[in-house]
Protein backbone atom coordinates (compact mmCIF):
# COMPACT_ATOMS: atom_id res chain seq x y z
CA UNK A 1 0.00 0.00 0.00
CA UNK A 2 1.17 3.56 -0.81
CA UNK A 3 0.41 6.26 1.51
CA UNK A 4 2.38 8.81 -0.36
CA UNK A 5 0.40 12.10 -2.27
CA UNK A 6 1.78 12.64 -5.58
CA UNK A 7 3.46 16.10 -5.62
CA UNK A 8 0.52 17.59 -7.85
CA UNK A 9 -2.47 16.52 -5.15
CA UNK A 10 -0.16 18.33 -2.38
CA UNK A 11 0.14 21.29 -4.68
CA UNK A 12 -3.72 21.24 -4.73
CA UNK A 13 -3.90 20.93 -0.92
CA UNK A 14 -0.79 24.15 -0.60
CA UNK A 15 -2.95 26.21 -2.88
CA UNK A 16 -6.33 25.68 -1.61
CA UNK A 17 -4.93 26.72 1.78
CA UNK A 18 -3.37 29.83 0.15
CA UNK A 19 -6.43 31.10 -1.38
CA UNK A 20 -8.28 31.07 1.45
CA UNK A 21 -5.74 32.81 3.90
CA UNK A 22 -5.54 35.20 1.01
CA UNK A 23 -8.77 35.59 0.06
CA UNK A 24 -11.42 34.61 2.68
CA UNK A 25 -9.83 36.21 5.55
CA UNK A 26 -12.38 39.09 6.12
CA UNK A 27 -13.92 39.99 9.70
CA UNK A 28 -15.73 36.67 10.66
CA UNK A 29 -16.88 37.71 13.68
CA UNK A 30 -18.57 40.91 12.57
CA UNK A 31 -20.90 38.61 9.99
CA UNK A 32 -21.16 35.77 12.41
CA UNK A 33 -23.15 38.01 15.11
CA UNK A 34 -25.53 39.77 11.95
CA UNK A 35 -25.96 35.92 10.82
CA UNK A 36 -25.06 37.43 7.19
CA UNK A 37 -23.76 35.36 4.75
CA UNK A 38 -20.15 35.83 2.50
CA UNK A 39 -21.44 36.41 -0.65
CA UNK A 40 -17.87 37.85 -1.72
CA UNK A 41 -16.34 34.74 -0.60
CA UNK A 42 -18.95 32.22 -2.20
CA UNK A 43 -18.09 34.13 -5.30
CA UNK A 44 -14.23 33.79 -4.72
CA UNK A 45 -14.99 29.98 -4.10
CA UNK A 46 -16.40 29.80 -7.04
CA UNK A 47 -14.26 31.80 -8.98
CA UNK A 48 -11.10 29.33 -7.95
CA UNK A 49 -13.25 26.36 -9.23
CA UNK A 50 -14.23 24.92 -5.95
CA UNK A 51 -17.83 24.38 -7.27
CA UNK A 52 -17.08 22.56 -10.19
CA UNK A 53 -13.96 20.19 -8.95
CA UNK A 54 -15.95 16.78 -9.56
CA UNK A 55 -17.33 18.05 -12.94
CA UNK A 56 -16.72 17.76 -16.37
CA UNK A 57 -14.54 20.66 -18.34
CA UNK A 58 -17.69 21.11 -20.40
CA UNK A 59 -19.65 22.10 -17.76
CA UNK A 60 -16.81 24.38 -16.53
CA UNK A 61 -15.89 22.06 -14.13
CA UNK A 62 -12.31 21.21 -13.05
CA UNK A 63 -12.28 17.24 -13.83
CA UNK A 64 -10.85 16.43 -10.25
CA UNK A 65 -10.64 12.95 -8.55
CA UNK A 66 -12.31 12.22 -5.30
CA UNK A 67 -9.10 12.46 -3.59
CA UNK A 68 -7.85 15.77 -5.34
CA UNK A 69 -11.15 16.65 -4.13
CA UNK A 70 -10.67 16.37 -0.46
CA UNK A 71 -7.39 17.47 -0.38
CA UNK A 72 -8.31 20.40 -1.75
CA UNK A 73 -11.58 20.65 1.00
CA UNK A 74 -8.69 19.69 3.60
CA UNK A 75 -6.74 22.44 2.74
CA UNK A 76 -9.79 25.00 2.64
CA UNK A 77 -10.85 24.00 6.10
CA UNK A 78 -7.53 24.98 7.33
CA UNK A 79 -6.98 27.89 5.97
CA UNK A 80 -10.66 29.31 5.93
CA UNK A 81 -12.35 30.09 9.38
CA UNK A 82 -15.47 30.87 8.30
CA UNK A 83 -17.22 27.12 8.67
CA UNK A 84 -20.59 28.25 7.78
CA UNK A 85 -19.57 29.43 4.33
CA UNK A 86 -17.73 26.23 3.51
CA UNK A 87 -21.27 23.76 4.95
CA UNK A 88 -23.13 26.22 2.36
CA UNK A 89 -20.41 25.47 -0.55
CA UNK A 90 -20.19 21.62 0.48
CA UNK A 91 -23.89 21.21 0.51
CA UNK A 92 -24.42 22.70 -2.82
CA UNK A 93 -21.71 20.44 -4.27
CA UNK A 94 -22.35 16.88 -2.76
CA UNK A 95 -25.87 17.11 -2.88
CA UNK A 96 -26.72 19.36 -5.74
CA UNK A 97 -24.46 19.77 -7.89
CA UNK A 98 -23.11 15.83 -7.46
CA UNK A 99 -26.68 14.42 -8.11
CA UNK A 100 -27.59 16.22 -11.07
CA UNK A 101 -23.84 14.96 -12.73
CA UNK A 102 -24.87 11.83 -11.63
CA UNK A 103 -28.45 10.87 -12.39
CA UNK A 104 -29.39 14.31 -14.48
CA UNK A 105 -30.14 14.11 -18.23
CA UNK A 106 -28.12 15.81 -20.77
CA UNK A 107 -30.86 18.63 -20.72
CA UNK A 108 -31.16 19.24 -17.06
CA UNK A 109 -26.88 19.02 -17.09
CA UNK A 110 -26.54 21.95 -19.50
CA UNK A 111 -29.17 23.78 -17.90
CA UNK A 112 -28.09 23.84 -14.18
CA UNK A 113 -24.46 22.71 -14.03
CA UNK A 114 -22.71 25.76 -15.63
CA UNK A 115 -24.36 28.42 -13.31
CA UNK A 116 -24.11 26.31 -10.32
CA UNK A 117 -20.75 25.73 -10.90
CA UNK A 118 -19.77 29.56 -11.55
CA UNK A 119 -21.29 30.08 -8.23
CA UNK A 120 -24.00 32.25 -9.92
CA UNK A 121 -27.23 30.59 -9.01
CA UNK A 122 -27.42 28.27 -5.71
CA UNK A 123 -28.36 25.41 -4.76
CA UNK A 124 -29.19 22.78 -2.06
CA UNK A 125 -31.48 19.62 -1.45
CA UNK A 126 -34.65 18.94 0.78
CA UNK A 127 -34.72 16.00 2.76
CA UNK A 128 -35.62 16.78 6.36
CA UNK A 129 -39.08 17.23 7.25
CA UNK A 130 -40.76 18.93 10.36
CA UNK A 131 -41.58 14.86 11.29
CA UNK A 132 -38.94 13.25 9.67
CA UNK A 133 -35.47 13.78 10.54
CA UNK A 134 -33.66 10.57 11.25
CA UNK A 135 -36.73 8.85 9.74
CA UNK A 136 -36.06 10.47 6.12
CA UNK A 137 -38.16 7.63 4.66
CA UNK A 138 -41.19 8.67 6.53
CA UNK A 139 -41.85 11.81 4.98
CA UNK A 140 -45.41 13.24 4.02
CA UNK A 141 -44.62 15.87 1.15
CA UNK A 142 -46.37 14.21 -1.70
CA UNK A 143 -46.12 14.61 -5.32
CA UNK A 144 -49.13 13.95 -7.36
CA UNK A 145 -48.80 13.56 -11.15
CA UNK A 146 -51.19 15.80 -13.33
CA UNK A 147 -50.46 15.78 -16.99
CA UNK A 148 -47.10 16.98 -18.24
CA UNK A 149 -46.02 18.01 -14.16
CA UNK A 150 -45.98 17.17 -10.62
CA UNK A 151 -48.02 18.84 -8.06
CA UNK A 152 -45.89 18.92 -4.71
CA UNK A 153 -47.55 19.56 -1.16
CA UNK A 154 -45.68 19.44 1.97
CA UNK A 155 -42.78 21.33 4.32
CA UNK A 156 -39.08 20.71 4.68
CA UNK A 157 -37.04 21.98 7.53
CA UNK A 158 -33.60 22.74 8.86
CA UNK A 159 -32.99 23.08 4.43
CA UNK A 160 -29.39 24.71 3.93
CA UNK A 161 -28.93 27.57 1.70
CA UNK A 162 -32.66 27.83 1.70
CA UNK A 163 -33.18 30.87 2.30
CA UNK A 164 -30.70 32.10 -1.18
CA UNK A 165 -31.53 29.30 -3.21
CA UNK A 166 -32.04 29.61 -6.87
CA UNK A 167 -33.05 25.79 -6.87
CA UNK A 168 -33.16 22.48 -5.03
CA UNK A 169 -33.32 19.11 -4.82
CA UNK A 170 -36.41 17.96 -3.39
CA UNK A 171 -37.49 14.91 -2.43
CA UNK A 172 -41.06 13.64 -2.64
CA UNK A 173 -43.22 10.30 -2.30
CA UNK A 174 -45.03 9.47 -5.35
CA UNK A 175 -45.89 6.29 -4.63
CA UNK A 176 -47.02 5.63 -1.21
CA UNK A 177 -47.50 1.97 -1.31
CA UNK A 178 -43.94 1.42 -2.55
CA UNK A 179 -42.09 2.30 0.61
CA UNK A 180 -38.27 3.24 -0.34
CA UNK A 181 -39.11 2.77 -4.10
CA UNK A 182 -42.13 5.27 -4.00
CA UNK A 183 -39.52 8.35 -3.43
CA UNK A 184 -38.88 10.35 -6.14
CA UNK A 185 -36.29 13.51 -6.63
CA UNK A 186 -37.05 17.00 -8.36
CA UNK A 187 -35.34 20.31 -9.50
CA UNK A 188 -37.42 22.98 -8.01
CA UNK A 189 -36.79 26.41 -8.68
CA UNK A 190 -37.52 29.20 -6.63
CA UNK A 191 -40.02 30.75 -9.03
CA UNK A 192 -42.25 27.83 -9.61
CA UNK A 193 -46.02 28.91 -8.54
CA UNK A 194 -46.23 26.94 -5.18
CA UNK A 195 -42.76 27.63 -3.85
CA UNK A 196 -41.94 29.45 -1.08
CA UNK A 197 -39.17 29.73 1.87
CA UNK A 198 -39.89 30.95 5.50
CA UNK A 199 -37.58 33.47 7.41
CA UNK A 200 -33.82 32.17 7.93
CA UNK A 201 -33.76 29.91 11.52
CA UNK A 202 -31.36 31.18 13.99
CA UNK A 203 -28.98 28.02 15.08
CA UNK A 204 -26.39 28.04 17.97
CA UNK A 205 -23.41 27.62 15.70
CA UNK A 206 -22.56 27.98 11.66
CA UNK A 207 -24.35 31.24 11.94
CA UNK A 208 -23.31 32.75 8.36
CA UNK A 209 -24.91 29.65 6.81
CA UNK A 210 -28.78 29.70 5.93
CA UNK A 211 -30.79 27.66 6.72
CA UNK A 212 -34.88 27.81 6.89
CA UNK A 213 -37.73 25.92 6.20
CA UNK A 214 -39.59 25.55 2.51
CA UNK A 215 -43.49 25.28 1.65
CA UNK A 216 -44.73 23.49 -1.25
CA UNK A 217 -48.62 24.22 -1.54
CA UNK A 218 -49.15 22.97 -5.33
CA UNK A 219 -45.96 23.63 -6.32
CA UNK A 220 -46.01 22.68 -10.25
CA UNK A 221 -43.03 21.26 -11.09
CA UNK A 222 -42.45 20.39 -14.54
CA UNK A 223 -42.10 16.84 -15.57
CA UNK A 224 -38.70 17.59 -17.18
CA UNK A 225 -37.84 18.66 -13.94
CA UNK A 226 -37.79 15.03 -12.29
CA UNK A 227 -34.36 13.86 -11.40
CA UNK A 228 -33.92 10.36 -12.58
CA UNK A 229 -36.80 7.99 -13.33
CA UNK A 230 -39.82 7.94 -10.57
CA UNK A 231 -38.91 6.00 -7.45
CA UNK A 232 -35.56 6.43 -7.94
CA UNK A 233 -35.57 9.00 -4.97
CA UNK A 234 -33.95 6.21 -2.43
CA UNK A 235 -31.13 5.46 -4.85
CA UNK A 236 -30.31 9.49 -5.49
CA UNK A 237 -30.34 10.32 -1.65
CA UNK A 238 -28.31 7.52 -0.76
CA UNK A 239 -25.42 7.99 -3.87
CA UNK A 240 -25.53 11.58 -2.32
CA UNK A 241 -24.84 10.56 1.21
CA UNK A 242 -22.08 8.49 0.53
CA UNK A 243 -20.13 11.75 -1.47
CA UNK A 244 -21.20 14.07 1.37
CA UNK A 245 -20.12 12.01 4.15
CA UNK A 246 -17.01 11.07 2.73
CA UNK A 247 -16.24 15.00 1.21
CA UNK A 248 -17.67 17.33 3.19
CA UNK A 249 -15.78 16.13 6.26
CA UNK A 250 -12.45 17.08 4.52
CA UNK A 251 -13.20 20.77 5.45
CA UNK A 252 -13.67 19.12 9.64
CA UNK A 253 -10.08 18.00 9.06
CA UNK A 254 -8.54 20.61 8.25
CA UNK A 255 -10.09 22.75 11.17
CA UNK A 256 -9.15 20.17 13.38
CA UNK A 257 -5.29 19.91 11.89
CA UNK A 258 -5.13 23.59 12.40
CA UNK A 259 -6.60 24.04 15.84
CA UNK A 260 -3.99 21.27 17.05
CA UNK A 261 -1.18 23.47 15.75
CA UNK A 262 -2.34 26.50 17.81
CA UNK A 263 -3.31 24.50 20.79
CA UNK A 264 0.71 22.99 20.65
CA UNK A 265 2.31 26.40 19.80
CA UNK A 266 -0.13 28.15 22.90
CA UNK A 267 0.73 25.16 25.34
CA UNK A 268 4.44 26.00 24.64
CA UNK A 269 3.83 29.21 25.27
CA UNK A 270 1.74 29.66 28.64
CA UNK A 271 3.72 29.19 31.65
CA UNK A 272 2.08 27.80 34.73
CA UNK A 273 3.80 27.04 38.14
CA UNK A 274 6.93 28.10 36.41
CA UNK A 275 6.91 25.45 33.61
CA UNK A 276 4.87 25.58 29.77
CA UNK A 277 1.53 23.91 29.93
CA UNK A 278 3.00 21.22 27.79
CA UNK A 279 5.24 19.52 30.10
CA UNK A 280 2.33 19.25 32.37
CA UNK A 281 1.33 15.33 31.52
CA UNK A 282 -2.12 15.96 31.88
CA UNK A 283 -2.18 18.59 28.65
CA UNK A 284 0.67 16.58 26.78
CA UNK A 285 -2.06 13.47 26.80
CA UNK A 286 -4.74 15.73 25.76
CA UNK A 287 -2.52 16.96 22.77
CA UNK A 288 -1.63 13.45 21.79
CA UNK A 289 -5.50 12.10 21.58
CA UNK A 290 -5.69 15.37 19.14
CA UNK A 291 -3.22 14.08 16.92
CA UNK A 292 -4.49 10.51 16.91
CA UNK A 293 -8.23 11.18 16.23
CA UNK A 294 -6.84 14.03 13.35
CA UNK A 295 -4.62 10.92 11.80
CA UNK A 296 -7.08 8.31 11.56
CA UNK A 297 -9.97 10.65 10.25
CA UNK A 298 -7.32 11.79 7.29
CA UNK A 299 -6.79 7.84 7.04
CA UNK A 300 -10.07 6.75 6.72
CA UNK A 301 -11.45 9.83 5.01
CA UNK A 302 -8.76 9.29 2.41
CA UNK A 303 -9.39 5.22 2.26
CA UNK A 304 -13.75 6.60 1.14
CA UNK A 305 -12.17 8.97 -1.89
CA UNK A 306 -9.88 5.95 -2.76
CA UNK A 307 -12.77 3.83 -2.91
CA UNK A 308 -15.16 6.38 -4.55
CA UNK A 309 -12.59 7.19 -7.70
CA UNK A 310 -12.11 3.34 -8.44
CA UNK A 311 -15.75 3.19 -9.09
CA UNK A 312 -16.55 1.36 -5.54
CA UNK A 313 -19.56 1.96 -3.45
CA UNK A 314 -18.78 2.97 0.06
CA UNK A 315 -22.12 3.16 2.39
CA UNK A 316 -20.09 1.28 5.36
CA UNK A 317 -17.24 3.08 5.03
CA UNK A 318 -18.15 6.69 4.39
CA UNK A 319 -20.85 5.91 7.58
CA UNK A 320 -17.35 5.13 9.44
CA UNK A 321 -15.95 8.12 8.04
CA UNK A 322 -18.56 10.53 9.13
CA UNK A 323 -19.27 9.31 12.17
CA UNK A 324 -15.72 9.49 13.45
CA UNK A 325 -14.63 12.56 11.78
CA UNK A 326 -17.64 14.61 13.43
CA UNK A 327 -16.93 12.93 16.67
CA UNK A 328 -13.23 13.52 16.54
CA UNK A 329 -13.91 17.20 15.32
CA UNK A 330 -16.54 17.92 18.77
CA UNK A 331 -14.35 16.47 21.06
CA UNK A 332 -10.97 17.94 19.15
CA UNK A 333 -12.73 21.40 19.78
CA UNK A 334 -13.73 20.67 23.47
CA UNK A 335 -9.98 19.49 24.51
CA UNK A 336 -8.39 22.74 22.69
CA UNK A 337 -10.90 25.21 24.37
CA UNK A 338 -9.91 23.49 27.69
CA UNK A 339 -6.20 23.64 27.77
CA UNK A 340 -6.47 27.26 26.55
CA UNK A 341 -8.60 27.54 29.61
CA UNK A 342 -10.73 31.24 30.36
CA UNK A 343 -9.52 32.42 26.82
CA UNK A 344 -10.64 29.24 25.12
CA UNK A 345 -13.93 30.29 26.42
CA UNK A 346 -13.92 33.91 25.31
CA UNK A 347 -15.54 35.12 22.58
CA UNK A 348 -12.85 36.94 21.27
CA UNK A 349 -11.01 34.07 20.14
CA UNK A 350 -11.94 31.13 17.68
CA UNK A 351 -12.27 28.35 19.71
CA UNK A 352 -15.82 28.35 21.30
CA UNK A 353 -16.85 28.65 17.65
CA UNK A 354 -15.23 25.99 16.91
CA UNK A 355 -17.40 23.82 19.61
CA UNK A 356 -20.40 25.69 18.64
CA UNK A 357 -19.63 24.70 14.72
CA UNK A 358 -18.73 21.02 15.59
CA UNK A 359 -21.38 20.03 17.47
CA UNK A 360 -23.55 20.53 14.32
CA UNK A 361 -21.51 17.55 12.53
CA UNK A 362 -23.27 15.38 14.62
CA UNK A 363 -26.54 15.95 13.23
CA UNK A 364 -26.21 16.60 9.59
CA UNK A 365 -25.80 13.99 6.90
CA UNK A 366 -27.27 11.22 9.35
CA UNK A 367 -26.68 11.77 13.07
CA UNK A 368 -24.01 9.67 14.87
CA UNK A 369 -26.76 7.31 16.38
CA UNK A 370 -27.84 6.83 12.26
CA UNK A 371 -24.45 5.85 11.18
CA UNK A 372 -24.17 3.52 13.97
CA UNK A 373 -27.16 1.92 12.56
CA UNK A 374 -25.74 1.46 9.47
CA UNK A 375 -22.40 0.48 10.74
CA UNK A 376 -24.03 -2.28 12.62
CA UNK A 377 -26.65 -3.36 9.51
CA UNK A 378 -23.26 -4.17 7.87
CA UNK A 379 -22.03 -6.44 10.78
CA UNK A 380 -24.98 -9.46 10.70
CA UNK A 381 -25.48 -8.87 14.04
Amino acid sequence: MDFSLSEEQTQLKEAAIGFARKELADDLSVREKKGEFYWEGWRKCAGFGLLGMPAPARYGGLEMDPLSCVLTLEGLGYGCRDHGLLFALNSQLWTCIKPILSFGNDEQKEKYLPSLIRGEKVGGHAMTEPDAGSDAFSMRCRARKKGDRYVLNGTKMFITNAPIADLLLIFAVTDPDKGFGGISGFIVEKGFPGFSVGRPLELMGLKTCPLGEVILQDCEVPEENRLGREGAGTAIFNAEMEWERGCLFAAHLGAMQRTLEETIRYAREREQFGQPIAKNQAIAHKIADMAVRIELSRLILYKVAWMKGNGQRAPLESAIAKLFVSESYVQNSLEALQIHGAYGYSAEYDLERHVRDSLAGRIYSGTSEIQRNIISSFLDL
